[in-house]
C-alpha cells in the first residue's frame, strides 16, 4: 500500500474546500521531456480516501500522470458525507460532488508542473458513476469507469469524452447489463470507448483492501466483490493504453 501523498486543500465554489492528496511522478514527462505532466483525478470508492486509492493512484503516478485524489467526504463527518453521497449516486442528483470533481480538477491543472491540457478521470465503485458524469463536461481528455453506475437517461452523458470501462460478469448490480447500457449509450453518442466485462469476477476486482474494509469487503452479496489479479492487471493495462491514446 501507498502512503500518503502531498496534503491539499481544494477550493470549492460554495467556499467548503475539499482534502486531497497529490501524487507525483518521479522524473519529467517521458514523452515530451518536460517539466508539465498529464493529469488523472483519481475518485474513490465507498470507503473514501484510503490507503488502496492511495496505492491506485501512486500507481498512476508511476506511470507518469500526477494523479490527484480528492476526498469527497469532506463536508462533515464521515457517516453523514457517506450517506449522502450515496444518496447522490441513487438518485442521480449529483450536482455537488460533480462540482467538488471539477474543483479538484481545476486544482490539478493550476499546477506549473501540470499539463491542463491532458487531464483524465479515473473512478471506481461509485466514483466509476461520478467520473462517467464528470466527463460529460468539458474539462477531462477521457475517463475511466470501472463498476460504475451507468444513466438511464442518454443525454446525462452529451458531450462526454472518451472512455474505457471495466465491469465484473459475477456483479449483479453493476455488471455486465451496466456495461451493455454504457456501450449503446457511447455508440449513439459517437463517443470514443473501450468497455470490457470480466467473466468469473465481481465488484470491486482492482481493490485490495484490509482490516475492517476488507471484512466487509468479503460479506456474501450480489456484487460478489474481491480482488482479482488477472482482471485488474488487464484492466490496468486497458487504462493506460487508452489514456496514452486520449490524455498523453
Amino acid at each position: 500500500m501507498s502512503g500518503p501523498g502531498e496534503r491539499l486543500d481544494v477550493a470549492t465554489a460554495d467556499g467548503a474546500g475539499l482534502r486531497a492528496e497529490l501524487f507525483m511522478p518521479a522524473g519529467p514527462d517521458r514523452r515530451s521531456g518536460a517539466g508539465q505532466h498529464p493529469g488523472v483525478v483519481i475518485l474513490h470508492e465507498s470507503f473514501g480516501l484510503n490507503d488502496d486509492i492511495r496505492r491506485i493512484a501512486g500507481r498512476f503516478a508511476e506511470a507518469g500522470y500526477a494523479a490527484l485524489a480528492p476526498d469527497l467526504y469532506s463536508h462533515g463527518t464521515r457517516i453523514v458525507c457517506l450517506s449522502r453521497v450515496m444518496v447522490a449516486m441513487v438518485s442521480g442528483k449529483q450536482a455537488r460532488e460533480i462540482a467538488d470533481i471539477h474543483a479538484a480538477r481545476e486544482a490539478l491543472a493550476a499546477r506549473a508542473d501540470v499539463d491542463a491540457e491532458r487531464i483524465a478521470v479515473a473512478g471506481f465503485c461509485q466514483g466509476g458513476g461520478f467520473a462517467l458524469v464528470a466527463g460529460a463536461q468539458p474539462g477531462f481528455s477521457a475517463a475511466a469507469v470501472n463498476y460504475g453506475m451507468v444513466p438511464s437517461d442518454r443525454s446525462q452523458l452529451d458531450g462526454i469524452c472518451p472512455v474505457v470501462a471495466s465491469y465484473g460478469a459475477r456483479d449483479k448490480i453493476a455488471g455486465r447489463k451496466m456495461a451493455e447500457q454504457l456501450e449503446r449509450h457511447l455508440v449513439a453518442l459517437g463517443a470514443p470507448h473501450d468497455i470490457k466485462t470480466y467473466d468469473n469476477v465481481g465488484h470491486s476486482f482492482f481493490s485490495q483492501v484490509d482490516g475492517w474494509q476488507g471484512w466487509l469487503a468479503r460479506v456474501p452479496t450480489p456484487m460478489r466483490v474481491g480482488y482479482d489479479e488477472q482482471a485488474a492487471e488487464d484492466g490496468w493495462r486497458r487504462m493506460l493504453a487508452f489514456f496514452e491514446e486520449h490524455v498523453r
